[in-house]
């Protein structure tokens, strides 16, 4: 229980964190297909710059245009597949909080030219390359050459994702040898301040509705969210994922308890004679009772101090790419849940030893 806790914990920190990494004034805007009363078009680069209007969008600082693709890097004897190979513009840079760890990024040269260079994420690079120089080395992205210009800072893990196992190159390029020109798989755009993002995302719905044809009271063909909003998704979708968690540890105590009633069941079999003994000489019924509760408590506590231990020392583990965070009162429940168990399921056994007939039990072979 008090791992499994910990588990949910520390992906919901680790999700959280990542987000707050973002930035709280970082708006996203994503496209949505099939909309009810206009036809669902596509999100193009000549969107994300339009996007960046003193006039029509003064709370708006910055918008980079993303396509999001997959492929398959490889350098030398070495491939590697890429977790997420995004083109973007220079803007990206700034609006998510990266940078590079060695040396540079690309340029709105480059994004202009179409040149094939690349900025690798850390995971990628240490795949590809070891302990060698990544920057200036080429590499194939799907067969096409690019140039490593830099590595960029490491962010670390959520768990689901890693922010670190990313290739990010020049849109124009990225489109021209890898995606397409297709839809863009978002506009990550920055508001000039946290407190003017509301105003932000509406100039931005404004000028997205006018280009697109969006008449009023009709569906969308995009949607915004901002940091908050997404903290608040994977929030909640984190704290489902820590409920199912604790509904497998619930499952777990539960066989554990059947465990106890089988072994006091035993006990109370094979100490029939004993039992008879005590009754015959003047053991009240609460006597006996008390004696195989407290039995059976004790073994469940000793088990509870041993999980304890258990879980404390695997939280000390990276698990699927998560760091666990153990809440304190995870400890207490776990522990106290163990005594419970002890003396509920201890009950049964320790009732059917209390109501044994000093004949029979004298008696019993």
């Amino acid at each position: 229980m008090i791992l499994l806790i910990a588990v949910g914990n520390g992906a919901s920190a680790a999700i959280t964190a990542s987000i707050q990494g973002l930035g709280t004034n970082v708006v996203t805007v994503s496209p949505v297909r099939g909309g009810q009363d206009a036809s669902a078009r596509p999100l193009t680069t000549q969107d994300a710059h339009a996007l960046v209007d003193p006039v029509g969008a003064p709370d708006v600082k910055s918008s980079s245009p993303v396509v999001n693709t997959s492929a398959t890097a490889t350098y030398g004897q070495t491939s590697y597949d890429v977790g997420s190979v995004a083109g973007t513009e220079p803007a990206y840079f700034a609006t998510t909080n990266r940078e590079a760890a060695d040396g540079q990024l690309f340029t709105s040269e480059d994004v202009t030219t179409a040149r094939k260079v690349v900025v690798l994420g850390a995971t990628t690079a240490q795949s590809l390359f070891g302990t060698q120089e990544p920057v200036g080395k080429n590499v194939l992205l799907n067969g096409i050459q690019f140039t490593v210009v830099g590595v960029l800072q490491e962010k670390g893990s959520t768990g689901l994702q890693n922010s670190d196992d990313v290739a990010i190159a020049p849109i124009s390029a990225v489109q021209n040898s890898l995606s397409g020109y297709g839809s863009l798989s978002q506009i990550v755009v920055q508001a000039s301040s946290a407190d003017s993002i509301s105003l932000a995302q509406a100039e931005i719905t404004a000028i997205l509705d006018a280009r697109h044809g969006i008449r009023a009271g009709a569906t969308a063909d995009f949607q915004i969210q901002n940091s908050a909003q997404l903290l608040e998704t994977r929030t909640s979708a984190t704290e489902m994922f820590t409920v199912l968690l604790a509904a497998v540890a619930a499952i777990s105590l539960l066989v554990g308890g059947i465990g106890v009633t089988n072994i006091m069941l035993v006990t109370v079999t094979e100490r029939i004679r004993e039992i008879g003994i005590r009754k015959a000489i003047g053991a009240p019924r609460s006597a006996i009772l008390g004696q195989f509760l407290a039995e059976a408590t004790m073994l469940s506590l000793f088990g509870g101090l041993l999980g304890v231990a258990i879980g404390l020392i695997g939280s000390r583990f990276t698990i699927s790419g998560i760091k666990p965070v153990v809440v304190p009162s995870s400890i207490l429940l776990a522990f106290a849940v163990s005594a419970l168990i002890g003396l509920f399921f201890g009950s049964f056994p320790a009732n059917r030893a209390a109501k044994l007939r000093p004949i029979d039990a004298l008696r019993h072979e």
